[in-house]
C-alpha cells in the first residue's frame, strides 16, 4: 500500500511539474513607437521570434503608441495588469520620480547603444532599475537602443559655440535644461509640428530622433544641415512586464525572454544603424544636403554641460541619486566621465 501511495504521489507531482513547464502565456505589450516605423517593425520580429524560441507557449501582441493607454501612461498600465508589458522609453516617466530622466536619457552619457547596454548588463544597471520599478509592480527585463538621435537644422552648427541663440525643439526635462545651459533657445513643440515649424522658420533645429526616421518624416527636406552622427540623446528604450507575470514563470522562461530581449536589442540597433547609413550616403549624393559631423572635442564639450544637468537632478529624489551614483562610477571605471 506504501508503494502505492509513493508511486501516487510522484505521478501527481510530475503531472504538476509538467504542467507548469508546459504553461502558456499570451502577453499584451504596448509600444511607444508607431506602427510603420522600423523600430516597431522589429519589435514585431521580436514577438515572432519569442513565439518561435518557446515553441508557442510565450506570445506576445505588439501594439502601436496610443492603442491602449497613453504614451506616458504604460508604466501603470503594465503595473496594474491592463498590459502585460511596454516596449519604451524610460524617461518618459519622469513626473513619477526624477530617477526615471536620469536612468533613461542621461544626456552625453553613450555615443552607441553597445555603450548603454554595456551599463545595465555590466555596470549595476538592470538591478538598480528593477529597485526603482519593482515597487510599481513591474518587472524590467533588458535594454535596448537605438542609435543616437540626430538633430535636423536649417542653418550649420558645428560646435557649442555655434548653438548660442539657436531656436532648438527640444522635449521638456534634461535634454531641454542641457541644451539651455548650451546656450540655445529651446522651444517645447509635439514631434507632429517639427516639421511645420522647421519649414516655416518656428525654429531653427529640432532634437527629433534618428537619421533615418527623420528623413522619412520630410524634415531632412526643410533642414539641410543635419548633425550626425548624434552625440546628445541616446535614449533607453526598456522591454518590461507585469511583475505578477514574470514571477509566474518558470526559470527557463524568464531565461527564454530575457535571452530574446538581447536578440531584439541587437537586431534593433544593427537595423537602425544600417538604415542612417544607407539615409546618410543618399543625402550626400542630393547635393543639396550638408552633414555636420562633430569633432570628439566639441562632444566632449557638450557631454560636459549635459553632466552638469545629471548633478541637478540626482538632487530631486532618492532614486535619481542612486541613478547618478551607480552610473558615474561606472563612467569613470570605463574612462568615459
Amino acid at each position: 500500500m506504501i508503494t502505492r501511495l509513493l508511486a501516487a504521489t510522484l505521478a501527481a507531482g510530475l503531472l504538476s511539474t509538467a504542467a507548469y513547464a508546459q504553461e502558456t502565456f499570451d502577453l499584451k505589450f504596448q509600444s511607444s513607437d508607431n506602427s510603420g516605423t522600423v523600430s516597431f517593425g522589429v519589435q514585431q520580429e521580436w514577438a515572432k521570434h519569442l513565439s518561435e524560441v518557446s515553441n508557442g507557449r510565450i506570445n506576445v501582441e505588439m501594439l502601436p503608441v496610443g492603442s491602449i493607454v497613453e504614451y506616458n501612461e504604460t508604466l501603470d498600465a503594465v503595473g496594474s495588469g491592463i498590459l502585460d508589458g511596454h516596449i519604451t522609453d524610460s524617461s518618459y516617466f519622469t513626473g513619477k520620480d526624477p530617477g526615471f530622466a536620469l536612468i533613461g536619457n542621461p544626456v552625453g552619457a553613450y555615443s552607441t547603444p553597445e555603450e548603454l547596454r554595456a551599463f545595465f548588463d555590466d555596470g549595476g544597471g538592470t538591478k538598480l532599475y528593477n529597485e526603482i520599478l519593482n515597487p510599481y509592480g513591474v518587472q524590467f527585463i533588458g535594454p535596448a537602443a537605438q542609435t543616437a538621435e540626430a538633430i535636423p537644422s536649417k542653418i550649420p552648427i558645428d560646435g557649442v559655440a555655434d548653438l548660442k541663440g539657436v531656436k532648438i525643439r527640444a522635449p521638456e526635462g534634461m535634454v531641454q535644461s542641457a541644451f539651455a545651459a548650451a546656450g540655445a533657445a529651446p522651444v517645447n513643440l509635439p514631434q507632429s509640428e517639427v516639421f511645420t515649424s522647421l519649414d516655416k522658420g518656428v525654429i531653427d533645429a529640432a532634437d527629433a530622433t534618428t537619421l533615418a526616421t527623420n528623413d522619412s518624416m520630410g524634415l531632412n527636406d526643410v533642414a539641410k544641415n543635419p548633425i550626425w552622427p548624434g552625440f546628445h540623446s541616446l535614449p533607453l528604450n526598456e522591454v518590461s512586464i507585469n511583475k505578477a507575470k514574470w514571477d509566474a514563470m518558470s526559470d527557463e522562461d524568464r531565461q527564454m525572454l530575457t535571452d530574446s530581449v538581447k536578440w531584439y536589442a541587437d537586431h534593433l540597433a544593427e537595423r537602425v544603424r544600417s538604415r542612417d547609413e544607407e539615409v546618410a550616403e543618399k543625402l550626400r549624393q542630393r547635393g543639396d544636403v550638408t552633414i555636420h559631423s562633430w569633432s570628439e572635442e566639441e562632444k566632449k564639450k557638450f557631454r560636459q554641460i549635459g553632466q552638469e544637468q545629471w548633478k541637478t537632478y540626482a538632487e530631486r529624489s532618492e532614486n535619481a541619486q542612486k541613478v547618478y551614483d551607480t552610473l558615474t562610477a561606472y563612467l569613470k571605471k570605463e574612462g568615459r566621465l
